[in-house]
């Protein structure tokens, strides 16, 4: 790497407050791209500046190659083994468009909109389950979770009854602190059940997700047997994680920002302006914007070498005075899109369609349903997540 003035960071780092970046942003900001250490000790590029973050996201020199021993990692059990077809994440063009465009169709907004009805039915199931349970309820363990695992495995085809297993295996995966045996044997068992539905699937195709897949087997870019197996556990994970977090993270932000909350409450037309700025304030699944040099790259006054591991910090860039200006504020009035909580290009969240809908539809009908929710602890007794890959609220107790 390129000499810098500067001692590098450790990388995660940790948020003191949910509604406020982590200290150290400011620090790598003032530079735009500096170094920082992962966990696993080696040293990689930190891009917070919204306009590098952008610019190198677009960049044929930065590649999504997973196992290059240079790909930045927070821990080194996820660095997948050769025996795991990595699918759309690990994949560089031209194999990566093909593979792409195969299953594109499956979440454009038209495919989206479809859903929403049934995920209008999941979210009143959920609420009906918690007006009718005790109080205070978890919004984590009665809404939080089973709404986007509900609906990633009616849209996959993956048995709901399975939920508890790949919960706990992706939870274990996901998790940094996971020792090497404990994340490796969390994929291999989340394989060999994938393995075994999609083999299920090749026996007898259904009409989900999984099982269109596997129907169209010999059009471009139809991923096979492995490459399903792969994309079916991206998309499982993806799926249900990041979107439980933004839930309760989204409830808790609102009832924390009252002048907020009555902007929707007078009209509801504005949840989804509501849901791109929680996805700008929070920008939880930055690590996956993260990418390794193949060729030389000169930006910001530094040369990013090839090998050398590159962070594009999102919630960094989402926070960018320079584009967003006062950029601590959870404001709905900043007009909706232009964030990169979502990455950008090639390689940009292939759910976010479904993300958004099921975000924008939890929030409509908790806030029409309760209109009075409100959190049933103090603030301050508040635990968040600090030892997984995304951010979020361990738990929500909440009350009406």
């Amino acid at each position: 790497m390129t000499d810098v003035d500067q001692t590098p960071q450790n990388y995660p780092m940790t948020r003191t407050c949910p509604f406020v970046e982590a200290p150290g942003y400011a620090r790598l900001r003032d530079q735009g791209i500096a170094p920082v250490r992962m966990p696993t000790g080696a040293t990689a590029w930190g891009v917070t500046k919204y306009e590098y973050v952008k610019r190198l996201l677009l960049d044929d020199r930065l590649s999504s190659n997973l196992r290059d021993p240079g790909f930045p990692v927070l821990a080194e059990h996820m660095r997948p083994p050769a025996e795991f077809d990595t699918s759309l994440i690990g994949m560089d063009d031209p194999e990566h468009g093909a593979a792409r465009r195969a299953v594109l169709g499956e979440f454009t907004v038209r495919a989206i909109n479809r859903l929403r009805p049934r995920i209008q039915e999941i979210v009143d199931d959920c609420v009906d389950a918690m007006l009718a349970g005790p109080r205070p309820a978890n919004l984590v363990e009665v809404v939080g979770y089973p709404v986007p695992v509900t609906v990633i495995c009616e849209l996959l085809g993956v048995p709901l009854a399975d939920r508890d297993f790949f919960e706990e295996a992706s939870t274990v995966y996901l998790r940094p602190t996971s020792t090497p045996e404990e994340g490796g044997q969390a994929l291999k068992a989340l394989m060999e059940y994938m393995h075994e539905l999609v083999a299920a699937k090749e026996r007898e195709p259904d009409d989900a997700l999984l099982g269109r897949q596997v129907r169209r087997r010999g059009e471009p870019g139809v991923a096979g047997h492995d490459g399903l197996v792969g994309l079916g556990i991206m998309l499982l994970m993806a799926g249900h994680e990041t979107t439980a977090n933004m839930i309760s993270l989204g409830v808790l932000t609102f009832l924390q920002h009252p002048d907020q909350l009555a902007k929707v409450r007078a009209d509801p037309s504005r949840i989804p302006d509501g849901v791109e700025e929680l996805l700008r304030f929070y920008s939880i699944a930055e690590i996956g914007a993260s990418r390794v040099a193949v060729g030389d790259i000169e930006i910001g006054g530094v040369t990013i070498k090839a090998g050398d591991g590159v962070l594009n910090l999102t919630s960094a860039a989402n926070r960018d005075p320079a584009e967003f200006p006062n950029p601590d504020r959870f404001d709905l009035d900043r007009g909706g899109h232009g964030h990169v909580a979502f990455g950008f290009g090639r390689h940009q969240c292939l759910g976010q369609n479904l993300a958004r809908a099921e975000l924008e539809i939890v929030l409509e009908t908790l806030f029409r349903r309760i209109p009075d929710l409100r959190l049933a602890v103090p603030f301050e007794e508040l635990s968040f997540n600090t030892d997984s890959v995304n951010y979020g609220v361990s738990a929500l107790p909440l009350t009406w």
